[in-house]
């Protein structure tokens, strides 16, 4: 039936030229190392050397969001001389 999906076509892999028209959208990727929480007298109390401490382990894997979304997950690597990511799982379903 004509215009109706079922869930083979909800599986199909998209070729690079079908995904063309949407190559040159412009998307916000984000790495996230960790997060904390704070008061607002905590946080005007820092200075520079402070240290705060995330909700995350040494050598534990760090959250990857494109436009706010959860994607996948990676590890931090050194690219040259700047700081990079590199993906070791990627987040099916909506990653919430």
């Amino acid at each position: 039936m004509q215009g109706v999906a079922n869930s083979d076509d909800d599986a199909e892999l998209h070729t690079a030229g079908e995904l063309e028209a949407v190559f040159d959208v412009p998307v916000n990727v984000s790495a996230v190392l960790g997060k904390s929480y704070l008061q607002v007298s905590q946080l005007l109390k820092l200075a520079p050397g402070a240290v705060i401490e995330l909700d995350r382990k040494v050598g534990e894997a760090i959250d990857i969001y494109v436009n706010n979304r959860l994607v996948a997950r990676g590890e931090v690597v050194l690219v040259e001389e700047r700081l990079g990511i590199t993906m070791t799982e990627i987040i099916k379903g909506d990653g919430q």
